[in-house]
């Protein structure tokens, strides 16, 4: 095995087993090029992989750091459940207050020109215009999703939904108040590495997958209505079903 490849072995293993448990210090690329004898270009090589694999973050000048997994519980089905009985929480952040972890979001929304995926699963023609709510979701301070809700135009124009703030009733609600209640969702998931726009949004360094959560919303006769597609890096989330035994 090159050295370097043995470098990335041994200090993955001490990080899988515990013995450099998340958020600890690496020792430097001297001190692992004295303790390897090897040159610190070899030492960088490994550290390289492990950076790449996900374990380890760089902290330039500070040195290299186990990373630090602090998981969301994500929950594809509790789009469907009721609203907070405290008007200024939504779902998400009821679930990370309870948690003991500090909520926040930022929302925006923009009038958009259908992608070929939006207007397949919408039942639009390409380039049609969209009315788009983008969301960041953050936890701590730190980005940990995010969620983007695309509906036709027409359904929404003139409605709280072109609001860039969050709507005390929930989108789906007021999408219902609006004549467009939805009787049943298709979700898609899927996993991929990050666009540069996702990893940018999501401050995401190299090695870290996504997985896409693509939920679209139909009404009673099939007309779709919504289409939200999250993106969850893969080291900040833990995804739970619950279903109902038949």
């Amino acid at each position: 095995m090159p050295a370097y490849q043995r470098i990335a072995a041994d200090l993955r293993a001490q990080i899988t087993s515990g013995e450099l448990g998340a958020g600890a210090q690496l020792p430097t690329e001297q001190e692992l090029a004295d303790r390897y004898d090897v040159a610190r270009q070899t030492v960088r090589n490994g550290l390289g992989i492990l950076v790449a694999e996900g374990l380890v973050v760089s902290q330039r000048p500070l040195g290299h750091f186990v990373r630090q997994r602090e998981h969301m519980v994500y929950r594809p089905q509790g789009e469907t459940s009721p609203q907070p009985a405290s008007p200024e929480m939504d779902r998400f952040c009821q679930q990370i207050l309870a948690e003991g972890r500090t909520p926040s979001q930022t929302i925006d929304v923009a009038l958009v020109a259908a992608t070929p995926d939006i207007a397949q699963r919408l039942a639009i023609d390409v380039g049609a215009l969209v009315v788009v709510r983008r969301r960041i979701r953050f936890i701590n301070g730190e980005p940990i999703n995010t969620n983007d809700s695309h509906y036709p135009h027409e359904l929404v124009k003139d409605s709280e939904i072109m609001s860039p703030a969050d709507i005390l009733v929930g989108a789906n609600q007021k999408l219902a108040e609006l004549g467009y209640p939805q009787d049943r969702v298709i979700d898609e998931i899927f996993f991929r590495m990050p666009t540069p726009e996702e990893a940018q949004r999501l401050d995401l360094g190299p090695g870290i997958p996504v997985a896409i959560h693509i939920a679209t919303g139909y009404m009673k006769d099939g007309l779709p209505v919504r289409c939200t597609v999250n993106v969850l890096p893969g080291d900040r989330h833990m995804m739970v079903y619950e279903r109902s035994w038949a």
